[in-house]
């Protein structure tokens, strides 16, 4: 066949040719790359020999090459500029792939090959080769492979329906998001904002045929600007138009569709024998059950409630105070006001001002000489841009990443901007797996989504987005730095609860004195960030961290809740549930909302975090742990660097990975650094 996702491509680094890539192209090479590895599965099962790791695990390594290929450049070009088109053929595409998958990993011939495998003799098999075939085992359990026919059947179609859903879900939220853009027409409702926000502002209302302003939303139920609008009024509808997205009773309503997969889950979870969903999800995670997250994780509501409402506290008197400076009257904070005085408070405590920061914080500066510079003062590593190469959008940029010695690593694509074909917030995504059976090296992305400028004018960071920028390439450097030879224990492809660890490390590097004065320079004049500036960024310490962590909390909390329900419960009006769920946890309160509600929540309804957003916080716990290991090492040391890369970074999911953690650190994971971190030492104790 001609089309060239069904067979290795001839780019540079296997790249997809993504600006040749029709729609017919996708539709055509998921066609032909299901059949190929159902044929390939077929003679595995059918193998009249006694099932071993060759001839049973290796052989399915290599069966999905194909629809692996075409499967990784179609999910990158959905996430990041999903055109209708796209976006209509990933619905399409989602109860075929479901029912796909549940052929194979449902098919009783090929649980009892791997069954064989596993319980049989493994003496002569690689750590990671008898690692990789116990997952497979563990997988087509946790697949329905042990049931009967008829619970199969229905095993399937739950799976065909969430499928449906979770891609209608994605769908929708996307729409919401844009429709509910907030258009202003008085220039004073953006006092606050800096002229080149302003533009965009009036920008985005003009490309919609509008007078005055627009404000795009963002994914998290606090848009940053909240920080820097001196209107309240615009505040408030801001924050409110976040709040609404996914709730608005029309066609972008997600509230159906968030209700039954969360039912469906419940359901799927009594097929598989586990009392929820819950269970189910953890069962395969290094935390290993709910029960433990509920032991050690929800214990961390009280005390940082606590935290919050001292905060609060402090703002009220900020409100008070600047009110009657005014001779106005004063009001009770609300949560649109949040952020606004948390930045004044900020500035009278700390004389530090966020707004004098982001000149200091330009994009490519940030990436080059600061997320960049950080990796190669810590592993030796290099970037090379290069013009040569075409993604699926004009913005891509494109890195060439080399070892200290000179030899490829693999290749970054960088993909900044926010657009209105793309998924909120911020994601690492592989489209070329580092492998050894394959012989393919690393291709990475990286996705942000920053406020576009006009022509000729400076893309200038906030501190968070430059801590995200830091966070991702964490995923990234998972990902490059791979050395495994199975193509399924590549890079980021461990635990949903260990993910997150290594990207969380890199946000160590953000503030690091050498890497923040490499990067942190005036956009104009070349200036460094003033020392003082820079003293009072590293010094806020635990400012604000109440309402972080209620915040954080919340999402995480109400994600375990909802997949607590038994079979048969029913998840009744989404926003009662909530706010009891809230209570429940101990988090009810009138000025934090979770970080993401149900009807928004995309990482538990539209991605794969359902029932495991408590993930961050757990991978947070050996995150906070291996900072302060690096810190007692030299900080951005090779020598603990190439430690770093060679145990963990690079080892994948080929072994336990709390042996990674132990083989870098020396020992278990203490919760210690991860309290004082969070402020929570005195009250836990």
């Amino acid at each position: 066949m001609s089309n060239s996702l069904l067979s290795p491509s001839t780019l540079p680094y296997q790249l997809p040719d993504f600006a040749n890539l029709s729609i017919e192209d996708y539709r055509e090479a998921f066609a032909e790359g299901m059949a190929r590895n159902r044929e390939a599965i077929e003679q595995i099962v059918t193998n009249p020999e006694q099932a071993t790791f060759d001839n049973t695990i290796a052989a399915l390594e290599r069966a999905d090459e194909d629809l692996s290929r075409v499967q990784h450049a179609f999910y990158t070009v959905h996430g990041s500029h999903g055109t209708e088109e796209i976006r209509n053929l990933a619905k399409e595409l989602a109860p075929k792939l479901s029912a796909h998958s549940d052929a194979i990993w449902m098919d009783p011939r090929l649980f009892a090959r791997l069954k064989a495998v596993v319980e049989g003799d493994q003496s002569q098999l690689h750590e990671d080769a008898r690692f990789l075939a116990e997952k497979y085992l563990t997988s087509a359990r946790l697949a329905g492979a042990e049931l009967d026919d008829q619970a199969r059947e229905k095993m399937s179609a739950l799976n065909a329906e969430m499928a449906q859903l979770r891609t209608e879900f994605t769908s929708r939220l996307l729409k919401s998001t844009n429709d509910l853009a907030v258009h202003f027409t008085e220039a004073s409702d953006l006092d606050g904002l800096s002229p080149e926000q302003r533009d965009l502002c009036a920008d985005a209302a003009r490309e919609r045929g509008l007078d005055g302003w627009l404000v795009a939303l963002v994914n998290t139920t606090v848009h940053p600007w909240l920080s820097v609008l001196t209107n309240r009024g615009a505040r408030r509808r801001i924050y409110e138009a976040t709040a609404q997205r996914g709730r608005q009773g029309n066609e972008f309503d997600t509230t159906e569709l968030v209700t039954r997969m969360v039912e469906l889950r419940a359901e799927r979870a009594a097929l598989l024998g586990y009392p929820t969903h819950a269970h189910v999800r953890t069962a395969d995670q290094t935390i290993g059950n709910p029960e433990t997250i509920r032991e050690r994780i929800y214990p961390l509501a009280a005390p940082a409630l606590a935290n919050m409402y001292r905060e609060a506290e402090a703002l009220q008197e900020l409100i008070n105070k600047r009110q009657a400076e005014l001779g106005e009257q004063t009001f009770e904070l609300a949560p649109w006001d949040w952020s606004y005085y948390t930045e004044l408070l900020q500035q009278e405590l700390f004389d530090l001002d966020s707004s004098q920061l982001r000149p200091y914080l330009e994009f490519r500066k940030v990436l080059e000489d600061g997320v960049f510079f950080a990796a190669t003062r810590l592993y030796g590593i290099t970037f090379s841009p290069r013009q040569d190469l075409k993604a699926y959008h004009e913005d891509v940029l494109f890195y060439d990443v080399l070892n200290e010695d000179g030899s490829v690593l693999g290749l970054l694509l960088y993909d900044p901007y926010a657009r209105e074909t793309k998924n909120g917030g911020a994601w690492m995504n592989s489209i070329v797996v580092q492998s050894g059976l394959h012989g393919t090296l690393p291709v990475v992305t990286q996705n942000l989504n920053l406020a576009k400028p006009r022509e000729g004018a400076p893309t200038l960071m906030t501190v968070d987005e430059v801590n995200t920028a830091f966070h991702e390439f964490g995923h990234a450097l998972h990902g490059l730095f791979s050395q495994v030879y199975w193509p399924t224990q590549s890079g980021t492809a461990v635990p949903r609860d260990f993910v997150e660890y290594p990207s969380q490390v890199n946000e160590l590097w953000m503030t690091w004195p050498k890497v923040l004065a490499n990067y942190a320079v005036h956009h104009e004049t070349g200036e460094p960030l003033p020392k003082e500036l820079a003293e009072k960024l590293q010094g806020l310490g635990t400012f604000n961290e109440g309402f972080m962590t209620v915040e954080y909390l919340g999402a995480a909390l109400l994600d375990q809740e909802l997949h607590a329900l038994a079979p048969g419960d029913t998840v009744g009006d989404l926003d009662t549930f909530t706010a009891r769920a809230l209570e429940r946890v101990g988090l009810g309160n009138p000025y934090v909302a979770p970080r993401y509600r149900p009807h928004y929540f995309a990482h538990i309804f539209g991605n794969s975090y359902d029932a495991a957003y408590y993930s961050y916080i757990w991978s947070e716990m050996l995150d906070a742990d291996t900072c302060d290991w690096f810190r007692a090492n030299g900080g951005l040391s090779r020598e603990f660097g190439d430690t770093f890369r060679r145990e963990l970074l690079g080892r994948g999911n080929s072994r336990e990975p709390m042996a990674s953690f132990e083989a870098v650190v020396g020992r278990g994971p203490d919760m210690t650094p991860l309290l004082k971190r969070r402020g929570l030492v005195e009250e836990t104790a």
